[in-house]
């Protein structure tokens, strides 16, 4: 059975915009760093809705076979079974490592 397994790999914070926001920037309160969720599509329980709006189409790309290093992506991922994406949150946004895994 083949499942996703995507990885809190950094959460940031841009303080130079903070100019643009009303209240103070502090990192995502949603995620922790090595926090892991493991899906085999579904949004997991905790998942920020934005974020998975974000990486969904990796997700699913991953499901059905798809990889970030052949093809038009050619030499991008190191891997033909994982992809680093990021939530589009401008001010602090959250980098994850997405994960083909397959389950026997």
């Amino acid at each position: 059975m083949i499942a996703i397994q995507i990885k809190v790999l950094k959460k940031c914070q841009f303080h130079d915009f903070q100019l643009y926001i009303n209240t103070q920037i502090t990192p995502c309160p949603v995620f922790q760093e090595d926090q892991v969720f493991v899906t085999k599509f579904d949004k997991p329980v905790g998942f920020c809705d934005w974020a998975w709006n974000d990486i969904r189409p990796f997700v699913a790309s991953l499901l059905a076979g798809g990889n970030f290093s052949k093809g038009f992506f050619q030499d991008w991922m190191k891997d033909d079974n994982t992809i680093i994406a990021c939530c589009t949150d401008g001010v602090r946004p959250v980098i994850f490592e997405i994960k083909r895994i397959v389950n026997d």
